[in-house]
């Protein structure tokens, strides 16, 4: 590990029968055909790296690539194994699995971070990075081994450790969502109330009071609007639990 930080630093990598060669056949089970797409799949955008045509060369597309394949073999598994379930319940179960929280969940489980080549310290990084390059790394699998490969991958790494519908149908991804929508088929007000509430360790914080019907029901503070939103979502579900699983 320590050794493939060091060729990272110097903006290097192993070829073929390599340190990353090795990591990466461990990693996805089988001898990569094409070495470069995982090399792509682990560049971050820092790193300033272009192709012989002047494109970008880092994760990025690969990361759409990713969450087009994972999004089609998720939903074929949905489809085949819950017969009884009809489009928004299956679509719903499908956003589930490929939340940015579970993708993030799975790429730190394979500790991918440890092998992203940057020009910046990984500290840096925000949360997401763990899923984005789970989404590139199974985007360079597309193209090196195709879509049967790509399932193959994805059933492995994906289905069989994670996927437990029974288990799925109880978990909330968003609860943001879960109270807007109890909000609009009640027909009640609400509004969240965003403001700058910075502490004295210099990291810019935001502040949130939920309010429904002109009451403020909750409150939070966290580093960014969208996290300050869900957690003081998050309170005003259990405040409403009763009422919000009703509908």
């Amino acid at each position: 590990m320590r050794l493939l930080k060091k060729i990272f630093t110097r903006n290097s990598r192993p070829t073929e029968g390599g340190n990353f060669f090795v990591a990466i056949e461990k990693i996805v089970g089988f001898k990569p055909l094409n070495i470069k797409f995982y090399e792509k799949a682990f560049t971050h955008r820092s790193s300033n790296k272009t192709d012989d045509k002047g494109n970008p060369l880092n994760y990025e597309r690969l990361e759409f690539l990713g969450d087009s394949m994972l999004s089609s073999v998720i939903a074929a598994h949905l489809y085949k194994e819950a017969p009884l379930g009809d489009e928004g319940y299956l679509t719903k179960m499908r956003s589930k699995i490929v939340s940015r929280e579970h993708l993030n969940e799975l790429g730190r489980d394979l500790h991918l971070i440890d092998y992203v080549e940057s020009k910046v310290p990984s500290s840096h990084f925000g949360e997401n990075i763990h899923g984005n390059i789970f989404e590139a790394l199974v985007g360079a699998i597309f193209l090196d081994k195709g879509y049967a490969g790509c399932e193959e991958f994805i059933q492995k790494r994906v289905v069989l450790p994670y996927v437990d519908i029974a288990r799925l149908e109880g978990k909330v991804i968003s609860y943001k969502s879960l109270v807007i929508e109890w909000c609009q088929k009640e027909k009640k007000q609400f509004n969240f109330d965003v403001f700058d509430d910075n502490g004295n360790d210099g990291k810019r914080y935001f502040g949130v009071k939920l309010s429904i019907d002109d009451k403020v029901i909750a409150k939070s503070r966290a580093t960014s609007k969208k996290k300050a939103e869900e957690i003081a979502s998050k309170r005003a579900y259990f405040a409403f639990q009763e009422k919000i699983n009703k509908i």
